[in-house]
């Protein structure tokens, strides 16, 4: 009875010890916001990362003075200080009032991309309208619109998330509308691929319309964009740039412009590769003839970081990816780099080539370093 009593009084501490920890936490979001609106009313930048680094450094050498581990102090506080980053940019974007009294109109807007567009304007106070066949009315809090060309000539901003081939057909529509009455909405696509919309979107501009196109680079599970990138595509109109630069502006997603074509050059790298390096670890590992469970059992780290990511791409949007690789004309070349580093490193192990194996890994390692002193100079 002894032992199971002073379990309970040890299970006990650590709940108290518990609820103590969710208290600072919350004290420390309170302080947050406060910080927050500081930061805000003085015009500064959300993020500090000479500040995070100094927090996180402190962190770690009290952690080691204390006897507590040091990575684990890191790895608590970073996602207290991601969560607090949240809390800011949310703050930040909602209090700007930029869309109060404007009208959005999100086209595709029952898509993943689409519902996330909507909540992000909905969060800035646009008025949003969602024009899809499989949305319902009023799905997500928004106004559903039967038919989008009716809604043109009124909304102020009109986002096109739908696929490719849909997304051509309304910019085809839109010149159309926009030849009978003047459109004054700035219109933006999101595809992930840019080379079948380049003409539409030319003649869009040509049309009149103050069009530009635009591509977040994350997904719609996001909530924080420090560290995440959107890119703005510059098609005519460069004023329909600044505009569209301008939604993005409260909150702390890179800005990269790029220039249209050059866009899927990079994104067959970016996206493409990567895509295609996962489905095909996954594929590998579907077609071994293994169970399942025997590795399950024996997952070592590298192997499970690779199985997260492997994972999350092949429960993604079969069409969407497959549009990614087949559309973009660049990625068949990038297809063949892939295939052939496979085949030069299988060539490597086959003949016994240690040096070979070597020499290729460290100009991987190379390049890779380059990257990140390349990614740290840009938070300088």
């Amino acid at each position: 009875m002894k032992d199971r009593s002073r379990l309970h009084e040890l299970r006990a501490e650590l709940d108290r010890i518990d609820a103590a920890l969710i208290d600072q936490a919350a004290a420390r979001q309170r302080i947050v916001a406060e910080i927050g609106q500081y930061k805000q009313q003085q015009g500064r930048q959300l993020r500090d990362y000479r500040r995070e680094r100094e927090v996180l450094d402190g962190v770690r050498a009290h952690a080691a003075k204390i006897g507590l581990e040091p990575d684990l102090a890191e790895a608590l506080l970073r996602n207290l200080i991601e969560a607090s980053l949240t809390r800011q940019e949310q703050q930040r974007v909602g209090g700007s009032g930029r869309g109060d009294g404007h009208t959005v109109l999100v086209i595709g807007g029952a898509g993943l991309m689409g519902r996330w567009l909507a909540r992000f304007f909905d969060s800035q106070g646009f008025h949003v309208q969602i024009a899809d066949p499989a949305s319902q009315p009023a799905q997500g809090g928004f106004d559903a619109v039967d038919d989008w060309h009716d809604a043109a000539h009124t909304a102020d901003v009109i986002a096109i998330c739908t696929p490719i081939e849909i997304s051509r057909r309304i910019l085809a529509e839109l010149i159309g509308l926009a030849d009978q009455q003047p459109i004054a909405a700035l219109v933006f696509d999101i595809a992930s691929v840019k080379a079948p919309l380049i003409e539409s979107l030319q003649q869009a501009a040509q049309a009149g319309l103050n069009i530009c196109s635009i591509h977040p680079m994350f997904g719609p599970d996001t909530m924080l964009l420090a560290e995440r990138h959107v890119l703005f595509m510059d098609v005519g109109p460069a004023a329909a740039v600044d505009q569209a630069r301008a939604l993005f502006e409260d909150t702390m997603a890179e800005q990269v412009n790029v220039s249209l074509e050059q866009h899927d050059r990079l994104m067959a790298l970016v996206l493409g590769l990567s895509h295609a390096l996962n489905i095909a670890f996954a594929d590998a590992l579907a077609q071994s003839g293994l169970d399942a469970a025997q590795l399950a059992a024996i997952s070592s780290t590298t192997f499970k970081r690779q199985l997260d990511v492997a994972g999350d791409v092949v429960a993604e949007n079969d069409r969407l990816y497959f549009e990614i690789q087949r559309l973009n004309p660049y990625e068949l070349a990038v297809l063949d780099g892939l295939l052939n580093s496979v085949q030069r490193l299988r060539s490597h192990v086959s003949q016994d080539d240690a040096a070979a194996f070597s020499a290729q890994m460290k100009a991987g390692y190379d390049w890779l370093q380059r990257h990140r002193q390349s990614k740290e100079q840009d938070r300088q």
